[in-house]
Order: structure tokens, then sequence, then C-alpha cells
């Protein structure tokens, strides 16, 4: 029975991981500074770690923002009466569930479409959406966010009326700016004028408060950062020794963004044989992993509804760490 509610729509090429984890390894680590996608640092290992990070006391934006839902999500269900709840990443989370529950009271949600890169993980919070809600359709759609937008945001006739795209985590901050405006658009071109979208966005604050986020005492953030370089040992047979770089993690305040960093503590070379690349790093020479933008919210709303999209209600925490927006295509 549950199967029968869920469908898989995998729309990912069979080499798409080997294909673009070379692309992303040769590029990055040519070019000046050196750069490695933050999204290679979430396989299984990398996962598990970055869930111990959400339960640290300094990492704030997971309990931040599912505080907020926890007090809105009733008036969100109120307001979108969605019968469709779009989410962009895995819908195993307790934030999912919260909308969920608040749109499945308010009597409106039909169907349930996760977008993931991961079609284990869409299939099994398919399954248990689809076991813990019974009456719920789940439609999943394996592909990036490049490809997969028009397909997962695709009205679907057999159940019309207004759709609410989730988008939480303050993932947007992992985009650039060029990014951002290109996805608003792609966002503002798909939905339709009762639809709307939910976004977390994690707020500039005292940059002491954001450091200690990424960089708490216990280590685990360094573990998590230094875990790329598991992954490219294990997927291109790499010699990186993680232990020979550190971990850091820097404010940048004219972009308002948290960066980390490795640092290479000693000169090194390092072959890829996957590639035919070897690599020498200077001692003190970095590559940066990930980057993490904070927001205000006049310039947010304002870049938002510059490339078609209005923000009707903002929330907070009570602290104002982190914002819920709920947004809806310029009329």
């Amino acid at each position: 029975m549950t199967e029968s509610r869920l469908t898989v729509d995998d729309r990912l090429p069979a080499d798409y991981f080997t294909r673009t984890l070379h692309q992303d390894v040769r590029t990055g680590l040519s070019a000046v500074p050196r750069t490695l996608p933050a999204k290679w640092l979430y396989d299984k290992r990398g996962s598990d770690l970055f869930e111990q990070i959400t339960r640290l006391p300094d990492y704030y934006p997971t309990r931040a923002e599912q505080e907020i839902l926890t007090q809105r999500a009733t008036e969100i269900a109120a307001i979108t009466r969605a019968t469709t709840l779009i989410e962009l990443g895995s819908g195993s989370s307790r934030k999912t569930r919260l909308l969920l529950d608040a749109l499945t009271a308010g009597g409106t949600l039909r169907r349930y479409a996760p977008l993931d890169v991961s079609a284990s993980a869409v299939k099994e919070a398919g399954q248990a959406i689809c076991r813990d809600y019974p009456g719920l359709d789940v439609t999943a759609t394996v592909a990036d966010y490049d490809t997969g937008l028009p397909a997962a945001t695709a009205a679907d006739p057999a159940e019309p009326g207004p759709r609410l795209l989730s988008f939480l985590g303050s993932t947007i901050g992992a985009f650039d700016p060029d990014e951002r405006r290109s996805f608003y658009r792609t966002l503002a071109g798909t939905l339709g004028s009762d639809d709307h979208l939910l976004l977390g966005a994690d707020l500039v604050k005292s940059p002491d408060l954001l450091v200690r986020a990424y960089d708490d005492t216990t280590g685990v953030s360094a573990d998590f950062n230094r875990n790329v370089l598991h992954v490219l040992n294990r997927e291109l047979g790499a010699d990186f020794d993680p232990d020979a770089f550190d971990h850091v993690a820097l404010w940048e305040p004219e972009p308002e963004r948290m960066e980390m960093r490795l640092r290479a503590r000693t000169p090194q070379t390092v072959t890829i044989p996957d590639l035919d690349i070897s690599l020498d790093l200077a001692a003190g020479e970095h590559i940066r992993t990930q980057r993490a933008h904070k927001f205000r919210r006049d310039t947010l709303t304002t870049e938002l509804h510059a490339h078609g999209l209005t923000v009707h209600h903002w929330w907070t925490d009570p602290t104002a760490r982190f914002a819920l927006l709920l947004a809806a295509p310029n009329q």
C-alpha cells in the first residue's frame, strides 16, 4: 500500500556523481584560491557528523529554525492552504513533519513532493512519510536544482490548488549572488500566483557567535570539514592526509559570509590518480570548502523582489538569529 502512493522520478544520468565529482575537483583545485564544493562533505560519514553539529550548544541555526516553525506552522498552513508541499532537500527531518502535520490538520494537503540528488534519501523519506501519513501521496524527484526544479514544481492536474515550496536550513546561503538571482527567477517562473515559497535564512549577527557555530571546541566541525579529503581519497584514489590540515572558520565582513577552509600545516604534494593530478601545497595554503552567506531583512527582501518574489511574511526566533519568510510571485 505504501509503495502504491510513492513514485520516484530519477532524472540523473548514471554517471552523474562520478562526472560531477571529477569536474568539481579538477576545476576547484586548479583555481586561485583552491576550492572544493561543500556538497562533497556530505557522504554518510559527513552527514552523521553534521547531525552531531546540529546538536552542539553553539550551533543555533537548526534549533532556531525549528523554533520558528513550531510557533508558525499552523499559521503558514492557514495562509497557504497548500494541497502540495514541495521540498528541496531530503524530507526526513522534524522540521518537514511540522509542516506536514499543520497542513494535514488544516485539511488541505494531498501530496508531498521532495527533490534531492540522493535516490536513497528521497525513497527512504518517501516511504516513511507514506507510512506515517496514510492519506498522502508522495511524488519524489531525484535531480539537482538546476535540472530538477521544473519537474518538481510542475503542477499536478489531479491536485489543483495552491502549492508550498519549502527551502529550509539556510541552504540559500551556500549560493553566491548570481546563483541566488538565477534560482529566484526560476522559482518565480514556475510558481503560480496562488503558490508560496517558504525560505529559511540565517541572519547577520555577532562574528563571535558565527565563528563559534562553525568551529566548536569539541572538534566535530573540524572532523566534518576534513571529511571532504576522506571522500577524495576513497572516490578518486587521492593520498591526502586529513590530519595534515587544520580546520579554519572565518567571518568575511564585506560579503557578510562565513567560510570554512582547510589549511595545510606543512608543504606537501598530493596525488589524485583518477584525475592524473599532482598537487603541490605550500605550508599555510588554504582550500575553501564552504561559504555560508548571512542576510539582512532589507537586502534579502529587495533581492527577492527584484527577481520575481515578494515577501509577505517574515518571522524570526526571539533573539533574531534566524528568519523564516513566506514569499509569492510578484503580482
